[in-house]
């Protein structure tokens, strides 16, 4: 089987990304650009997927949040927001192919969060005004 696992590693540095953790049995680091709105992203190697996310925001049930949640999940180029098990958090996720991931189609998955929260602030400030009242 392919080392996946240190190719992601060696692009993440390329890219210039720090990464402030890992667990080399799970396969998985995490890495953390505050200046670009990445913060505790993890990617994990899975068989044959990356699975890469970062935690959003805690939701309640409002309707009006999860439309205007699916609402935004239009203008992301990678990745979209999803919920995570429980239903109660949102996460950023995307997955890709390991076996012919390049350096370029890991940087545009990062970075589309990254262009979606600064282009999207607003909105997020909005939906977390709801969820906290």
């Amino acid at each position: 089987m392919a080392d996946y696992f240190n190719k992601l590693k060696s692009f993440l540095f390329e890219i210039g990304y720090e990464i402030v953790s890992e667990d080399k049995s799970q396969k998985l680091v995490v890495i953390s650009d505050p200046e670009e709105g990445i913060n505790n992203m993890i990617l994990d190697c899975e068989d044959e997927l990356l699975i890469v996310e970062q935690f959003i925001f805690n939701v309640t049930d409002d309707l009006d949040v999860y439309k205007s949640l699916l609402q935004m999940n239009r203008n992301f180029v990678h990745g979209a927001f999803v919920l995570d098990d429980s239903g109660q958090k949102v996460l950023f996720r995307d997955t890709l192919q390991l076996e012919n991931l390049d350096l370029n189609e890991l940087e545009a998955t990062i970075k589309s969060l990254s262009l979606f929260l600064a282009e999207h602030a607003q909105e997020l400030i909005q939906i977390s005004k709801k969820i906290e009242n």
